[in-house]
């Protein structure tokens, strides 16, 4: 899915515009114990509650595509006969209403998601007509296709703490006692995915919260798939290892400079190109590598070692190789931190035999408030 598909679908979360018509939950305590279930219509409830178990569920389709949501693909064969796409299949054909389906997935959830404390799993089945619109944004009168899919949520419960209140009204004290509250959702899931503005049911959507830990036990028991991306922190850890291993004492500012702009550049131009997924091959870092002065040998190195670190012709974000949006020279006593559009400004250089990391300040400089003069 793209980001630009992936808002079409997170902008349905409001009560104006869903076609969500129940929510089915469950209860689950610290020993993982289901302490109770519920299927209630989202037509009942108050709209403050619609619109925070909306909240919840808008959610899981929120953060960075690459980064917080992952694309899930289903093999031919599992599509064919594999028990976590047909059990995902009958959830989304039946609405939810397939009671035995529902438990089967709650079991699924509970023995695989690691969670220490109280949690609540939440179900929606929403329909979407997708209408198509012309080059002058005129909208269809009919729908080209109805989206039919499901969306989970798995949220932590804290209790909160006794606390004292006063109420205005009566012009008194009183006592909040202890309550379980839902929190936000720490992984999720949509299915199928929509991809082209259509249903493709060889997808799904996965949400992780952390950056540094997709529940990959979960992911396995859900989708059958037997092993994600590597979460975004350790892509980040990967990448820099392998190319500054690659680069060797080629590994210099002015190559990590010529990275990080190819990097920014390709963020930056993918603005224009949202119908696409942000994402990148080894072959483009390749390059990238190759124009930053890496030698072909470094190069040769990284193109062998990628399949090993992020798996076989994976496709990388670039965000998730590099933090576009900062740029930071770092010694044990000075930390430098740079506009990423104002990089080149910081150069290093050998001055008598002492190593310097010099900064151009043609606009001037302060410290810690106070315009200095610079002196000759």
């Amino acid at each position: 899915m793209t980001e630009k598909e992936i808002a079409e679908i997170r902008r349905r979360y409001k009560r104006e515009k869903s076609a969500i018509s129940r929510i089915r939950a469950c209860f689950v305590n610290e020993n993982k114990e289901i302490i109770s279930t519920t299927d209630q219509s989202l037509g009942l409830m108050s709209e403050s509650e619609a619109d925070h178990v909306l909240s919840l569920l808008r959610k899981t389709l929120s953060g960075g595509h690459g980064i917080n949501l992952l694309d899930i693909d289903f093999s031919t064969t599992q599509v064919a006969d594999g028990n976590e796409h047909k059990l995902l299949m009958k959830l989304r054909d039946s609405g939810l209403s397939d009671d035995e389906s529902v438990s089967e997935l709650y079991k699924q959830i509970i023995s695989s998601f690691r969670q220490e404390g109280s949690f609540m799993i939440l179900l929606a089945a929403d329909t979407y007509d997708v209408f198509s619109y012309s080059k002058d944004g005129r909208k269809s009168d009919d729908a080209a296709e109805t989206f039919r899919y499901i969306v989970c949520a798995v949220c932590p419960v804290v209790t909160t703490k006794p606390a004292l209140s006063y109420h205005v009204k009566e012009s008194c004290f009183c006592n909040l006692l202890p309550d379980a509250v839902i929190s936000a959702p720490q992984v999720g899931f949509m299915f199928p995915a929509f991809d082209h503005r259509a249903t493709n049911l060889y997808g799904a959507l996965y949400y992780t919260k952390s950056k540094d830990d997709s529940q990959d036990e979960l992911a396995k028991s859900l989708f059958g798939t037997q092993r994600l991306p590597l979460p975004a922190k350790e892509q980040t850890e990967a990448f820099r290892g392998l190319l500054a291993e690659s680069a060797g004492e080629a590994c210099s500012l002015k190559m990590i400079q010529s990275v990080h702009a190819q990097l920014c550049h390709t963020v930056e131009d993918h603005k224009e190109h949202k119908d696409e997924p942000l994402a990148i091959d080894k072959y483009t870092l390749r390059d990238m590598l190759e124009f930053g002065g890496v030698s072909p040998e470094g190069v040769e190195h990284f193109e062998k070692q990628f399949d090993q670190s992020f798996g076989n012709d994976a496709l990388v974000n670039p965000k998730n190789m590099m933090d576009v949006k900062r740029f930071e020279v770092k010694t044990p006593d000075v930390v430098i931190k740079v506009n990423p559009e104002k990089r080149d400004l910081v150069e290093t250089r050998v001055i008598d035999g002492v190593r310097y990391i010099l900064i151009r300040a043609d606009e001037g400089a302060e410290v810690n408030g106070i315009d200095i003069r610079m002196e000759d």
